[in-house]
């Protein structure tokens, strides 16, 4: 199957790139997503080895600032159990989970962020779906010429 590209939101007070390389082996579960749609993305489409841009919203700036790896497949978001967890969802069963996780691992930071108003000014990257009007998913797809532009302006190679 065709490795595919996928863009990840995350708040740096939440958890940062530096938080994620600072993990065990730079590897976290990427939970708490509370979007049917970005849900799917990560139950049916997140495949092992599919690569992520790692996204700082609500940021100074906001900007892409790593790349990451998909390392473990959809798996029930256990969050959505915990009553203690600010993630918890009493509608979300353990025999019939409605919110799903996946693993990444951080490959590599950017020498430079890509700031969001970086790409809006990218004319290669008019077409992506997180310089459109509207779209606020925490997790999104993106194809490979978006990706491989952005890698260039973060000043890394693969």
């Amino acid at each position: 199957m065709a490795k595919k590209y996928w863009l990840v939101k995350s708040e740096p007070t939440a958890f940062s790139i530096d938080d994620l390389a600072k993990s065990k082996n730079k590897t976290t579960y990427w939970d708490g997503v509370r979007n049917y749609q970005a849900r799917n993305f990560m139950r049916d489409e997140m495949k092992l080895g599919d690569l992520v841009l790692y996204y700082h919203s609500n940021a100074e700036p906001n900007a892409v600032v790593g790349v990451c790896e998909i390392v473990k497949e959809g798996y029930p978001d256990f969050t959505a159990f915990d009553p203690d967890d600010k993630h918890f969802d009493p509608k979300s069963k353990k025999e019939n989970p409605a919110w799903i996780m996946v693993d990444i691992k951080l490959i590599k930071k950017f020498k430079t962020p890509v700031t969001l108003t970086e790409m809006k000014s990218n004319s290669k990257l008019t077409e992506m779906r997180l310089v459109q009007r509207g779209n606020r998913l925490s997790v999104m797809p993106v194809n490979k010429k978006e990706f491989d532009e952005i890698i260039k302006m973060g000043g890394i190679s693969l």
